[in-house]
């Protein structure tokens, strides 16, 4: 099953969030991630929806979001011509012993450390999902304590823009 990244402008008002994430769940289509925030226009939000299916979910998703009230605009991010990024805040279990060598994992990912206690370290990082996926990996063995992750941030590259001018 092939990863699809959705973007669509929606109106900034209480309930959208409600109606997109309901059109999911009412259709059986699951989420793998959903990020929402204000664009430069206060009264627009920018969703970016990563959701795995074939292409007929995909043409199914973006024709009900569409028929939302709310939804100004929609397309698919192509991996090949976006950005895509995400941030992890990983609390990792370190003592005197393994403290450098988590040091050295977070320096090689260009991770920022961002808080130390005498038995953890946060660690805060931002790339690709194969890139924080790597972290992870190596992370592992330390003693992951918590996770957390902001989900998936997605533009085209160049001049490709998703605008309001494409829904007139």
């Amino acid at each position: 099953m092939k990863q699809h990244i959705v973007a669509a402008l929606v109106e900034n008002r209480a309930g959208t969030l409600s109606r997109v994430s309901g059109l999911f769940s009412r259709r059986g289509f699951n989420i793998d991630s959903l990020t929402v925030g204000e664009t430069e226009d206060p009264s627009i939000s920018r969703m970016t929806i990563a959701v795995s299916g074939n292409e007929r979910v995909l043409e199914q998703i973006i024709k009900q979001l569409i028929k939302l009230v709310d939804v100004i605009a929609v397309r698919e991010l192509e991996p090949s011509s976006c950005l895509r990024r995400e941030i992890v805040l990983v609390k990792i279990g370190a003592d005197e012993k393994n403290r450098p060598a988590v040091l050295e994992i977070a320096g090689i990912f260009r991770a920022r450390i961002v808080d130390v206690s005498p038995s953890t370290i946060t660690i805060e990082a931002t790339g690709n999902l194969e890139k924080l996926n790597g972290l992870l990996l190596l992370l592992r063995p330390y003693g992951i304590l918590e996770l957390a992750r902001t989900g998936l941030v997605a533009l085209e590259r160049n001049t490709n823009v998703l605008s309001v001018a494409q829904s007139q």
